[in-house]
């Protein structure tokens, strides 16, 4: 019975109904991330949530504490997620001006990246395919070749991922 359930509303396996409740009731009745088309976590914010385009099996927001601003757009791709109270951060307010936002290019999140606990993405990054932002990190610049773990406030390169075994993982697990 659970799982017809779970397969007409859409609900994810991995997520208690508990989640859902309690989305229910921040973002339904009390309109907390109201234009969301996905569940969110009450603690969460998404701001412009039309501007954001997400891959198969990403939630953003659905970590406690997210802050995901996306006024200049945000792409994140399959199967990428995002840790608790990490930042996206799409524009930065003007400096002479800070009721004006600056125009930025969109940010970038390529497929199964994981962006750790903490961790900040600045306005206009490009993160390749398999990119691991490490807890803490502050991502200021583009890492577009991706299969690399990130570190460091600004963040470099700390790491390399197996390019073969990244891809091997995907299709053996998704058909990617």
């Amino acid at each position: 019975m659970k799982k017809l359930i779970q397969k007409i509303f859409g609900l994810r396996k991995d997520v208690g109904i508990n989640f859902y409740l309690a989305d229910f009731f921040h973002r339904k009745l009390l309109r907390q991330n109201a234009d969301t088309k996905w569940a969110v976590h009450y603690t969460s914010t998404i701001i412009f949530p039309d501007r954001i385009t997400k891959g198969i099996n990403v939630y953003p927001g659905d970590s406690p504490g997210n802050y995901i601003e996306a006024t200049n757009g945000i792409s994140i791709g399959d199967y990428s997620n995002i840790g608790p109270n990490a930042g996206i951060l799409s524009a930065n307010h003007n400096l002479i001006d800070n009721t004006k936002y600056d125009t930025a290019p969109p940010i970038k999140i390529g497929k199964f990246c994981w962006i750790g606990m903490n961790a900040v993405i600045l306005p206009g990054v490009e993160l390749g395919d398999f990119t691991i932002v490490g807890a803490g990190a502050v991502v200021s610049k583009s890492f577009t070749d991706g299969y690399c773990v990130l570190g460091g406030t600004p963040a470099q390169i700390i790491n390399y991922l197996d390019k073969d075994a990244c891809e091997q993982f995907s299709k053996t697990k998704y058909g990617n």
